[in-house]
């Protein structure tokens, strides 16, 4: 028997270290935060580990642990209100993210930072995290339709922030950005 618990112990543990990067971003992404991303991806964790034998038998326990961050997120966020994003989203991924090393990073953060929560969770999760409008309800815990309307009123207020215009702009003329 204790050689099943070191085994599901290790397993966590693997599953914790591959997947830690990728959940500190999305978290930062949601809370704007650098400690609140860490208490948020440690709080997932402590939830995955405790239901570990029903995640692990999930089809998929990235997204499994994924909805418990985003939950986690949604329930701070009515417990208090919302403060300002800081400017730099912690560069956890390696290689994989150069968008996250590109120089729109503060123009996207300071936008970001100017969407009600579940239009930032929308827009994160549907164009960062690359999910399908039903990965993304499924994530959040509402509808599809839902999911749309929070991610084209997220999308539409982005398109109205200026800095992002500009970077556009700059791109658009010729400028490396």
């Amino acid at each position: 028997m204790g050689e099943a618990k070191s085994a599901r112990d290790e397993e966590f543990q693997t599953f914790v270290v591959a997947s830690w990067p990728r959940l500190l971003r999305t978290a930062f992404l949601l809370a704007g935060e650098q400690y609140a991303a860490e208490d948020l991806v440690q709080s997932a964790a402590e939830k995955a580990c405790a239901a570990w034998s029903k995640v692990r038998r999930a089809d998929d326990p990235y997204a499994y642990v994924r909805r418990i961050l985003v939950n986690q997120h949604a329930r701070r966020w009515r417990r208090r209100p919302p403060e300002l994003l800081v400017d730099a989203v912690p560069d956890t991924a390696g290689s994989e993210d150069g968008f996250a090393r590109s120089d729109q990073r503060g123009a996207l953060l300071a936008a970001l930072a100017t969407l009600p929560p579940r239009q930032r969770e929308a827009v994160v999760l549907r164009y960062w995290e690359d999910l399908s409008d039903s990965q993304t309800a499924t994530a959040m815990g509402c509808s599809v339709g839902a999911v749309r309307s929070h991610a084209a009123k997220g999308i539409g207020r982005l398109r109205q922030v200026s800095a992002l215009g500009e970077l556009k702009d700059r791109t658009e003329i010729g400028g490396a950005v």
